[in-house]
């Protein structure tokens, strides 16, 4: 086989897999769904504080 067709192969295959690679990854796992979750929960508990924080310094301030 010629040297440009093998290339062509290669780039071909390389191709196929990534696309099979991201078709894996829409499917969630029940580990990454929890992440997820927890992600969430952390930054609405962040902004939970930093309006908590706020409303002190409002306080302090009155």
């Amino acid at each position: 086989m010629s040297t440009q067709l093998m290339k062509k192969l290669a780039v071909a295959l390389l191709m196929a897999l990534m696309m099979g690679g991201l078709a894996a990854c829409d499917n969630q796992g029940p580990a990454e769904e929890a992440g997820e979750s927890i992600d969430e929960s952390m930054e609405d508990a962040g902004e939970s504080l930093e309006e908590m924080g706020e409303n002190i310094e409002e306080s302090a301030e009155n």
